[in-house]
């Protein structure tokens, strides 16, 4: 390789490196975004509190579909070229929703702001797999914790900067201008990106039913979100309700969450051979931090909340873990869809349930069981997944036993994975 050839490689690794950090800060600006000017905008679009429950439950139903649907259309149009679209879908989202008038288009317009994090969610494994194989923890450390940043300036800035002038529409609307600059560096990328060429015996969405791993890789992050949406769902009213003010229960729930930002820089980093014994000892800090909620919820709020906020380091290590489980780019690519597109359904049922269980039984024990439950589920999948085996060869191991059938059988098996 010349020179000219090296420095336009590094120029090319360096321009990859910004368009991961750009994108992993505008990836949750418009969900975190909303719940900052809630009350404003049900004024604002003449909602009600029920379609304001739809508002803030909308980005999970997103994240699941549009991430189930990635896979496909990645294989169709590139990876690159699928997130730039997504990414323009997204400023056009951000800025137009924040002028409508009425719920729908208001609803309609949100599934545009939330189409690039969600394709983003599942695209970007596959990028750090494709173009630093070598460095996965590294790379996943660095857009997960640009991600926590993003996600803490759109729940804290949103409304300091419309009160700069026009207002929660001005606020809300802002974070279009992150979203576009996002998108610049990715356009270097576009270059001979195509519809990947899929072989035939890869590893293909359906297929991955047969994986231990895959099902464990799942069930880690399903209910680690499980934990995380009723962490930011319901931990304020909890604290409220046991005699902290709303404004101290706001700040430790911002305290969480700003502790997933030192937590996603150091977690993704930790060598593989060591994730069994993290997944241990934030699955502990978790334990402590549940225990505490129930025995002390008031004297000991601080330590509690800084203790779910290290265990929150479960999100960047899945993430992690779905690159590590994955031979190839393609693999990476079904394997994050399939993950995340279920995951995001459990996750989205987590406040759900806890709010019915707290409305049927009146009191908070009950609902705090399902975080224990979400919490031995997790750390169960989280173990298993940590052994370091590949979802490619366990299928690859599954399929000859399908051999044996009849070759009728065996090409309808074909037709079908095909399909998938």
């Amino acid at each position: 390789m010349s020179r000219v050839e090296e420095r336009s490689a590094e120029s090319g690794q360096v321009l990859l490196v910004v368009a991961l950090l750009l994108t992993g800060l505008s990836m949750r600006t418009a969900v975190t975004s909303i719940g900052a000017v809630l009350g404003d905008l049900e004024h604002g679009v003449h909602a009600s509190s029920v379609t304001a429950g739809v508002i803030t439950t909308l980005p999970v139903i997103c994240f699941a579909a549009l991430g189930a649907l990635t896979p496909r259309l990645s294989a169709g149009f590139g990876a690159h070229r699928l997130l730039v679209a997504s990414l323009i879908a997204m400023v056009a989202g951000l800025a137009l929703r924040a002028t409508a008038e009425s719920l729908w288009p208001f609803l309609l317009l949100s599934v545009l702001a939330l189409s690039g994090g969600a394709v983003a969610n599942v695209v970007l494994p596959t990028i750090v797999k494709r173009h630093f194989p070598d460095r996965i923890g590294r790379m996943t450390a660095l857009y997960t914790t640009a991600l926590a940043i993003g996600a803490t300036a759109g729940a804290g800035l949103t409304v300091p900067i419309g009160d700069l002038g026009g207002g929660w529409r001005f606020g809300l609307g802002s974070w279009a201008l992150f979203a576009a600059v996002a998108v610049l560096p990715w356009l270097t990328t576009l270059r001979g990106d195509s519809g990947e060429v899929v072989p035939h015996h890869a590893v293909r969405t359906a297929t991955l039913i047969h994986s231990r791993t895959a099902w464990a890789l799942t069930g880690f992050f399903a209910f680690q979100s499980f934990q995380a949406y009723v962490t930011f769902g319901w931990y304020a009213i909890f604290l409220h309700d046991h005699g902290l003010s709303q404004a101290a229960a706001g700040w430790l729930v911002a305290l969480l969450s700003g502790l997933s930002i030192p937590v996603s820089m150091i977690v993704p980093t930790i060598a593989p051979r060591h994730h069994r014994a993290v997944i241990l000892g934030m699955g502990g800090c978790y334990a402590v931090a549940f225990a505490g909620f129930g025995l002390a919820p008031n004297g000991g709020a601080v330590a509690w909340m800084v203790l779910a906020g290290i265990g929150s380091g479960m999100f960047p290590l899945a993430l992690t873990m779905i690159g590590l489980r994955a031979r190839t780019a393609q693999t990476t690519n079904v394997l994050s869809a399939f993950v995340q597109s279920i995951g995001y359904v459990v996750a989205g049922s987590g406040p759900l349930l806890f709010g019915v269980l707290h409305g049927a039984s009146g009191g908070w024990a009950l609902p705090l069981t399902t975080l224990w439950v979400a919490l031995v589920l997790a750390v169960i999948g989280g173990w298993w997944a940590a052994t370091a085996r590949y979802v490619d060869d366990e299928i690859a191991t599954a399929r000859p036993a399908s051999s044996d059938a009849a070759s009728s059988d065996a090409a309808a098996s074909d037709t079908l994975a095909s399909d998938s």
